[in-house]
C-alpha cells in the first residue's frame, strides 16, 4: 500500500514539474509570438499546475492520521486547494479576454512560425505527461489524466489555427481561439467551486443521496423513526453521515442485531464515517419530529 501511494505521488511529481515548466515557456512564447491564444492556454496550464502541485502536496498530507487538532484527519485540505485553484484561474481568464476582446475588434497578426513550435511542444511535453500518468488507480491520477488530455487537445487546436494563419490572412481566429479557451476554463471553474463551496458549506455530496439513504434505512425491520440523519463530505470522496434512530427494543440482544442491520444497510452507501444512535421508544416520552 505505501509502495502504490510512494508510485502515485512520483507520477504526481513527475507531471507537476512537467505542467509548470512549460507553462513559464508558454508565457514568455506568447508574449514573444504575440497570440492571446497562446496566453490563454497559458493561463489554463497555469491552473492544471496549480491543480497538480496541490495534489501533490495533499496526496502526502491528506494521508495523514487524525490527531487532537483535525479528527476527521487532512483530507478536506482539498477543498481549500480547489478554491486557490480556481481563484487564480477566475483571475487570469479575466485577465485573457481583457486582453483579447479588443483584438477581436483591431485584429493583431501574431507570429505563427513561433506559435507552430509551441504548439508542437505543447502537444509533445503535455502528451508524455499523459503517459507518466497512465495506468494510475488514485482519484488524483485519474482527474489530473483528464486534464493533460485536455491540454493536449487544446494545443492540437492551437496548431491547426496557426498553420490555418501561415495561408489565410485570418488574424482574428487568434483571438477568437483565446475566448473560446477561455470562456470554456470558467465555465468549469464556477461549476467546480460552486460543488466546492456546497462541501464547505457541508451540504449532501450528491443529488438524491439524503432520500436514497432515508428509504434503506425506513426499510430496515423495527426501525420506527428516524430523525437528525446527517450527511456531508470531508473532499467529496469520503462521506459522513450520523443518524438518531427509534425502535421498541425489549433486551440488549436486539439493540446489538438492530445497529447491525442499520450498519449493513448503510454498506452499500461506503461511507467512511457512521455514527448511529438507537433510541428506546418506550423510554422517551417526547420524540423529536421524524425525517419526512
Amino acid at each position: 500500500m505505501t509502495h502504490n501511494h510512494s508510485n502515485s505521488s512520483n507520477k504526481i511529481g513527475w507531471a507537476f514539474l512537467l505542467n509548470f515548466s512549460f507553462t513559464i515557456i508558454e508565457f514568455i512564447g506568447g508574449w514573444l509570438t504575440n497570440s492571446t491564444a497562446i496566453m490563454a492556454d497559458a493561463v489554463h496550464d497555469l491552473g492544471d499546475s496549480i491543480s497538480i502541485g496541490s495534489a501533490w502536496c495533499l496526496n502526502k498530507l491528506g494521508e495523514r492520521e487524525a490527531d487532537e487538532n483535525f479528527t476527521y484527519g487532512y483530507k478536506r485540505l482539498s477543498l481549500l486547494g480547489a478554491f486557490i485553484n480556481g481563484a487564480v484561474l477566475i483571475l487570469g481568464s479575466i485577465w485573457v479576454l481583457s486582453e483579447a476582446i479588443p483584438r477581436v475588434l483591431d485584429p493583431v497578426v501574431p507570429n505563427t512560425e513561433g506559435m507552430i513550435l509551441l504548439a508542437i511542444l505543447g502537444v509533445a511535453v503535455n502528451g508524455f505527461a499523459v503517459y507518466k500518468l497512465q495506468g494510475g488507480n488514485t482519484l488524483n491520477e485519474r482527474v489530473l489524466n483528464w486534464h493533460l488530455l485536455e491540454d493536449v487537445l487544446g494545443w492540437v487546436a492551437v496548431l491547426i489555427i496557426a498553420i490555418v494563419m501561415q495561408f489565410v490572412d485570418w488574424p482574428i481566429l487568434d483571438p477568437l481561439l483565446s475566448i473560446g479557451f477561455t470562456l470554456f476554463i470558467l465555465f468549469n471553474v464556477i461549476r467546480n467551486l460552486l460543488a466546492t463551496l456546497k462541501l464547505f458549506l457541508q451540504g449532501v455530496p450528491e443529488k438524491n443521496l439524503y432520500k436514497q439513504v432515508l428509504d434503506e434505512l425506513r426499510s430496515v425491520d423495527r426501525v420506527e423513526y428516524i430523525h437528525d440523519l446527517k450527511i456531508w463530505s470531508l473532499d467529496g470522496e469520503h462521506n459522513v453521515i450520523t443518524i438518531r434512530v427509534g425502535s421498541a427494543l425489549k433486551t440488549v440482544e436486539e439493540y446489538k442485531l438492530l445497529k447491525l442491520d442499520i450498519y449493513d444497510s448503510l454498506a452499500m452507501f461506503d461511507f467512511s464515517y457512521s455514527t448511529v444512535e438507537i433510541e428506546f421508544t418506550d423510554e422517551h416520552s417526547a420524540v423529536n419530529e421524524e425525517v419526512r
